[in-house]
């Protein structure tokens, strides 16, 4: 069946169109995104501003549009931590679902983890043994850890790279002592869930998924997009910390100009290669590959998944 999957994440919002069956690996038909940045709306005490609301609602209805025109059967829709933490959210999404029909699912921060560690877990397969899953988004971390399908843990830290710029950054560049203060607090707020996950067991497989280790690992020399989701490509620990302390010199204009970072994503990844490098580093990661498949991959496995009875 053709799908059409509404991601509405803190930066991006995006629709992906997929041909998915059962036993079968998804397809992806078409995507269409747009960097609304809703985590940036958030005004007031955290309430989704009046313009963040029409642009989504916006984006939403085009979408519609858009995934009829594409033949879609379905569209599954869910929101992020931008959605979850504003305390408008329910009404916003209550207004949408009146205007559109959609019923969009705002998922937990556990929930995001547990479904990017199935789609890992998918896409390396088995003999990957015990995997640790790590994924930075615009507003959270997500780590996970295990053997099965589901991880044993699951753990979202409110760690994302565009909230930690937002929260420590006021220049471009950043002065050395605004870096140095996010630094410490992201260690420490990393540093006290490591116990929750390395307690069962060394991981066999670590690997990182999103926008901003794919990016990473772009400027570290991995092999761009354009040459397909099976190429390996890889992260050290040791290009990480390189990067991270390159980055802090750099204004938002340079690093747009390194490969694979447009000029939307140059603010926050900076912030990305400094959680990147604590958190490898705390789990005492020295390589990381980059999984292809993510959060909306897992969304639509689970999807497919409860299908198996019908």
């Amino acid at each position: 069946m053709r799908l059409g999957v509404l991601d509405i994440g803190s930066n991006t919002v995006h629709l992906l169109v997929v041909d998915a069956h059962r036993g079968a690996q998804p397809l992806p038909a078409y995507s269409h995104k747009v960097e609304l940045r809703l985590a940036e709306h958030l005004h007031d005490g955290d309430k989704l501003s009046p313009e963040g609301e029409r642009e989504l609602r916006r984006f939403t209805e085009e979408s519609l549009r858009i995934a009829e025109d594409k033949g879609v059967e379905d569209v599954m829709a869910f929101a992020t931590s931008a959605v979850r933490e504003a305390v408008n959210g329910e009404e916003v999404l209550a207004r949408l679902r009146s205007a559109t029909d959609v019923d969009v699912q705002v998922l937990s921060g556990q929930e995001e983890a547990r479904l990017t560690f199935l789609a890992v877990r998918r896409w390396f397969g088995w003999s990957s043994g015990r995997l640790l899953v790590l994924d930075i988004g615009g507003g959270s971390l997500e780590i996970a850890s295990g053997i099965e399908e589901a991880p044993d843990v699951a753990i979202s830290l409110p760690l994302g790279a565009g909230r930690m710029t937002r929260q420590w950054f006021t220049a471009d560049p950043p002065p050395a002592k605004e870096v140095r203060n996010m630094r410490r607090q992201v260690r420490a707020e990393i540093g006290r869930v490591v116990g929750d996950v390395v307690k069962y067991g060394r991981a066999d497989h670590m690997v990182a998924t999103s926008k901003t280790f794919r990016q990473l690992a772009r400027i570290a020399g991995a092999a761009p997009s354009s040459e397909g989701s099976y190429v390996k490509r890889v992260l050290s620990h040791e290009d990480v910390s390189q990067w991270a302390g390159r980055l802090a010199t750099m204004s938002n204009a340079e690093r747009a100009e390194l490969p694979g970072v447009s000029a939307g994503r140059a603010p926050q990844l900076l912030a990305g290669a400094v959680l990147a490098d604590a958190t490898m580093d705390l789990f005492g990661i020295r390589e990381l590959e980059i999984c292809p498949w993510a959060l909306r991959e897992g969304v639509i496995l689970r999807r497919l998944d409860a299908m198996s009875g019908t």
